[in-house]
């Protein structure tokens, strides 16, 4: 007879399901409890510029870009208009002072020229006139006062001997009184001759001053008619380089027209851009450095131009000391332009992240090299080569440098 063999409970199967199942839930606990849960991608590390925090100086300056440009630019303006003549000096030759560069024409003001001069020899001939003529009144008023001087001499004396003979009754009275009103009435006409001179002197001392001052006046005006003439031949104020001369022969220049520029060449220095974002930094006396032929030259603000256009105001800098030998107008290069003093500071390279984030927070890497893991931070100076850093990174810290374009909002990079 047959015997009924019992299943076992715990059979192979059951064990094996079972401590699946027990690993299955573990795993699932420990996923539930200790994972990282934070948004993760994938990064390509060798695609990434990745720097280390260092403790170093921080240097507070900026890079700019300098025009070498002559110490002195003297423009050449036109004082008076006409056409060009002549065209005596090319531009790109050396001037000295006093040099004719342009002769121009001006019929107009050798027209002006000449009716001046004709007024003024005008006057000379009505002063000379006018004094001649009240000369002439003046010998004439000297004989009129003669003969009365001698008329009422006459006529005192018949009037003292006809009183003398009225008064011992030797003449009738009529002919006394008629003596005596004689008498008078040429003393009454001497003072009204006399009063009369004077008036006559006065007014041909006006006269005279008034023509005096009128050929005067008149004599100025032909004075700069003739300066006004020598300006049609354009001199060079300076010695220097002629480094343009914007006119040609037959041209019509204006009144103050701008006909070119000398360039004064002792001396020069840089013209340069800065952006706006630091004018309330930038002052008279702040140095920089030049490079030129492998040798580093100071420079140093002399003037600020307030205007502001796109964005960017311009400054002088002079050289502190030698300027360099073989520099040319017109060359450009970089300038080290200091804005502060040296310090000490936590430093982070200056990258592509700050664009993306602000400089608000960094991908920092950890300790294995295989994560880098979002860190807020915060940044203060910056110049061209490095940031300070404030608060959020420590010395030894690496931090991915490079742009943050491809990572999204992903907390976490798994770098490969």
């Amino acid at each position: 007879m047959d015997k009924q063999i019992k299943k076992k409970f715990w059979s192979r199967q059951r064990i094996l399901l079972t401590i699946g199942g027990v690993l299955f839930a573990s795993f699932a606990a420990y996923s539930l409890l200790f994972a990282d849960r934070r948004s993760t991608l994938n990064a390509e590390k060798d695609k990434m510029t990745i720097s280390q925090v260092t403790n170093g100086t921080f240097d507070e300056f900026i890079v700019v870009t300098g025009v070498v440009m002559p110490l002195r630019i003297i423009r050449l303006d036109a004082i008076v208009g006409g056409y060009v003549k002549e065209k005596v000096v090319d531009g790109g030759n050396i001037v000295k002072q006093g040099q004719i560069i342009l002769k121009l024409e001006n019929q107009n003001l050798k027209l002006n020229f000449l009716q001046s001069e004709t007024e003024a020899s005008r006057l000379v001939n009505d002063l000379q006139n006018t004094r001649q003529r009240l000369k002439v009144e003046k010998f004439t008023i000297r004989k009129n006062m003669s003969d009365l001087d001698f008329l009422t001499a006459q006529a005192k004396d018949l009037y003292e001997r006809n009183k003398k003979l009225y008064d011992d009754k030797v003449i009738p009275e009529a002919d006394y009184l008629k003596a005596k009103r004689d008498y008078e009435k040429l003393v009454s006409q001497k003072e009204i001759d006399l009063e009369s001179q004077r008036y006559q002197e006065e007014n041909a001392a006006m006269q005279i001053k008034q023509l005096e001052g009128t050929l005067e006046r008149t004599q100025k005006n032909v004075q700069l008619w003739r300066e006004t003439l020598e300006n049609l031949v354009v001199k060079a104020p300076v010695s220097g380089l002629l480094s343009s001369i914007d006119v040609e022969v037959g041209s019509n220049i204006n009144q103050g027209q701008n006909i070119g520029q000398i360039d004064d060449l002792d001396g020069f220095k840089l013209r340069v851009d800065i952006d706006e974002h630091y004018n309330g930094r930038i002052f008279a006396g702040l140095s920089g450095t030049f490079e030129f032929s492998g040798k580093e030259y100071p420079l140093e603000i002399t003037k600020i131009y307030p205007e502001i256009r796109n964005g960017r105001f311009q400054v002088d800098m002079i050289f502190s000391k030698t300027v360099p030998d073989g520099i040319k107008r017109g060359q450009s290069s970089p300038i080290r332009l200091e804005l502060g003093k040296a310090t000490k500071a936590v430093l982070l390279p200056v990258g592509g992240f700050f664009s993306d984030t602000g400089g608000n927070w960094v991908y920092v890497l950890d300790k294995s090299g295989g994560k880098a893991v979002k860190r807020k931070i915060t940044l203060g100076r910056k110049n061209p080569e490095y940031f300070e850093v404030l608060e959020g990174l420590e010395v030894g810290d690496k931090v991915i440098t490079s742009s943050y374009e491809n990572f999204g909002d992903n907390e976490v990079l798994d770098l490969k």
